[in-house]
């Protein structure tokens, strides 16, 4: 008798994860979108040295997914706290 976790899929795991945290989606899509826009600006990035650009690249992918984390910390916190729509055990 293991955990019902440890049957399920990767993408069953994504979408209950998906279910549990509603921003983490989020986050990895403004991660692809990050990374998909600086693989295209890599060939017009002038005189800027290759590791300076990706330098900036890995700023601003973190900085999307820390600010996709933090909405969905205090979407979380509103719902529990606020708006009280988690049930008393």
């Amino acid at each position: 008798m293991g955990s019902p976790h440890m049957e399920e899929g990767s993408g069953d795991k994504l979408a209950r994860k998906a279910r549990e945290s509603p921003f983490m989606p989020i986050g990895l899509a403004g991660l692809a979108i990050v990374c998909g826009i600086g693989a295209y600006k890599y060939k017009n990035r002038g005189a800027m040295s290759t590791s300076v650009f990706l330098m900036q690249l890995r700023v601003a992918a973190q900085g999307t997914v820390v600010a996709a984390l933090s909405l969905g910390l205090a979407y979380t916190m509103a719902n529990e706290y606020i708006f009280n729509k988690k049930e008393d055990k």
